[in-house]
C-alpha cells in the first residue's frame, strides 16, 4: 500500500544541513520507492543554509532550540513551520526524520540542560513533536534501514 511520507529534505539530497551539505541516502530512497515523498526542513526554511548550529535544551518552558552562536531561543519559527507544514499536508501517513537533529530526530535527538550537560540521547526534535501530537507515525531514517537490513 502506497503511503504519503514526509521526509527530511537533506535525506533526499537537498543541501539544507547547517553547513549547507546534505545527508542523501540512496539506500533509504530505494526502500521508499513507490511512495509519495514530501520533503521538509524547518531549519533551512527559518534560517537558511549555512546557519549556526543549535541544541535542544530542557528549560522551564519545555524543550527549546537554542542557537549555539547567539544563545537565543530560536524555537518559534521551527514550531510555526511544523504546524503549517502538517496543516498543509493532512494526507501524511508517516514522517521520516533525520536522526539526531534537534528539529527532525524522532528518538535520537540529544537533550541538554541549560549548562550544556547531556540529559538524554533519545528525544524527539521540535518538528517531530508536532507530528507526534497529531498521531502521525514517526521514524528516524537510520531505524528504517536497520529494519530493512535485518
Amino acid at each position: 500500500m502506497k503511503k504519503t511520507i514526509a521526509i527530511s529534505a537533506c535525506l533526499l539530497g537537498t543541501p539544507c544541513r547547517y553547513d549547507a551539505s546534505d545527508n542523501k541516502n540512496e539506500a533509504l530512497l530505494e526502500t521508499l520507492q513507490g511512495h509519495t515523498l514530501i520533503p521538509f526542513c524547518p531549519e533551512d526554511h527559518a534560517f537558511g543554509s549555512p546557519r549556526p548550529t543549535m541544541d535542544l535544551i530542557a528549560t522551564i518552558q519545555g524543550h527549546r532550540a537554542i542557537s549555539n552562536e547567539s544563545m537565543l531561543d530560536i524555537s518559534a519559527p521551527i514550531e510555526a513551520y511544523a504546524k503549517t507544514f502538517f496543516d498543509t499536508h493532512p494526507q501524511i501517513d508517516t514522517v521520516i526524520g533525520k536522526d539526531r537533529s534537534p528539529s527532525c530526530g524522532v528518538c535520537s535527538s540529544k537533550l541538554y540542560n541549560e549548562h550544556k550537560q547531556l540529559l538524554s540521547s533519545h528525544e524527539a526534535g521540535l518538528m517531530i513533536k508536532e507530528a507526534q501530537r497529531r498521531n502521525i507515525t514517526c521514524i528516524d531514517a537510520e531505524h528504517i534501514l536497520n529494519l530493512t537490513n535485518n
